[in-house]
């Protein structure tokens, strides 16, 4: 067993028993990591709270991790970036529990992955900081496929349609799992931008869900046992 310092944030949280939780981070030094948190749904002065728990917290740790594949303990915890709009904000919190989701379905691995801890904590503080977020979640999903593995390849870009399973442009627009037409073009915004270039992007409602079930689409033929969010209906609903 190992004592480890560092940063972590909070993907899931399931209730164990009465007291306790069990809860899914990925740390900076480690990549995911599940722990047992010990009686912290009962109420006591001092230790570790409930709160530090919810969706995408930015937390610094220290823990014991094991070699073996059982759950890990905390030991202490604190939160290194507290958000001042996120759970203040019902838009917010429906993004960030939708993307809660969509990682841990996405990120399994347990092995240092700096870039991508970098790109998550950076992408959570931009959408506590900022106030024009209905187009984050697309972007913020569509990036994320650069430390995934699978960014559209965007050379051929004069091409009339994208191939979700090749990730490339094609001109074979009448074959499965290509999309052209609107779909294509509402897509394509998206490409080659970051966060403070988002507000220049427009879609309508929509458009917007539109492009997340195209994106979910991706995401469904490039990773497998990818599941479709439980919680898509709650932000669409939000943004309708």
């Amino acid at each position: 067993m190992a004592r480890v310092t560092t940063k972590a944030i909070v993907f899931s949280s399931l209730k164990y028993n009465d007291t306790s939780l069990i809860v899914k981070c990925f740390t900076q030094e480690e990549g995911i990591k599940s722990y047992l948190i010990r009686g912290v749904l009962k109420a006591k002065k001092g230790g570790i709270k409930i709160a530090y728990f919810q969706p995408l917290t930015l937390l610094k740790i220290e823990a014991n991790h094991n070699t073996k594949n059982r759950l890990n303990s905390i030991k202490e915890v604190e939160v290194f970036y507290p958000y001042t709009s996120i759970y203040q904000h019902i838009v917010k919190q429906s993004v960030v529990l939708f993307l809660s989701e969509v990682l841990s379905n996405s990120i399994q691995e347990e092995e240092k992955n700096n870039n991508l801890f970098t790109y998550l904590e950076n992408g959570f503080i931009w959408l506590d900081t900022h106030d024009k977020i209905a187009n984050f979640h697309l972007l913020f999903l569509l990036n994320l496929t650069r430390f995934l593995g699978f960014y559209p390849d965007v050379s051929d870009s004069e091409k009339l349609g994208f191939n979700l399973l090749d990730g490339s442009f094609s001109d074979e627009i009448h074959q499965k799992n290509v999309i052209s037409g609107n779909h294509f073009y509402q897509f394509k915004k998206l490409l080659g931008i970051n966060f403070n270039t988002l507000e220049q992007v427009s879609f309508s409602k929509q458009e917007r869900q539109l492009v997340l079930q195209i994106i979910i689409k991706y995401f469904e033929l490039h990773l497998d046992g990818f599941r479709n969010p439980k919680s898509l209906q709650v932000l669409e609903a939000v943004f309708s």
